[in-house]
């Protein structure tokens, strides 16, 4: 229903597993982004566990991105989103931002979203409204280390964040 009243994207917490997700995207031909998330939102931070957080949602990834192409969607309409704070802990988080160029063997842009997450929030002992220098910390680090699209709250200041961190790692032509 979203795509017919006017939606370009599929953004998919569930990583296009509902019956029927697939389906819908590749009749759509709409860009979707699979996300990972160990469980259900209701049960994804009850002792969340993996042998290899990184390892372990690549080789997920690498299953749905599988999925998604059999089922008609093409591989060129795929993002990828590790799913920072869904089903994981704080070192999860924290580990899988430090190893994120890890995700580029799958050959997929990549969308992280950290803006205000509770990682940030504990790690840094802040509420929700005061973590955009926390955010604007994941967002530069996720940048340089892979990623190629950000979800975030704060806009205009991460707008900055990312400008700043693309003159760094890639030169200013203002010059």
């Amino acid at each position: 229903e979203a795509l017919c009243a006017g939606a370009h994207m599929i953004n998919d917490i569930n990583g296009l597993r509902a019956d029927g997700m697939i389906e819908v995207a590749a009749q759509f031909g709409a860009p979707v982004v699979i996300m990972h998330m160990q469980g259900e939102p209701r049960t994804m931070q009850v002792a969340p566990h993996y042998d290899d957080v990184v390892g372990d949602i690549n080789a997920w990834l690498t299953g749905r991105i599988e999925d998604c192409i059999a089922g008609g969607v093409p591989e060129s309409q795929i993002i990828i989103d590790p799913g920072f704070g869904f089903g994981k802990t704080v070192n999860h988080n924290l580990e899988m931002l430090r190893r994120l160029r890890e995700f580029a063997g799958l050959g997929r842009p990549m969308l992280m979203g950290t803006s205000r997450k509770s990682t940030i929030g504990k790690v840094l002992d802040l509420p929700v409204e005061e973590r955009i220098f926390g955010t604007a910390a994941t967002c530069a680090v996720a940048i340089h280390n892979g990623a190629n699209v950000i979800r975030v709250h704060d806009v205009a200041e991460m707008v900055q964040v990312a400008r700043m961190t693309y003159a760094i790692l890639r030169g200013w032509p203002g010059e």
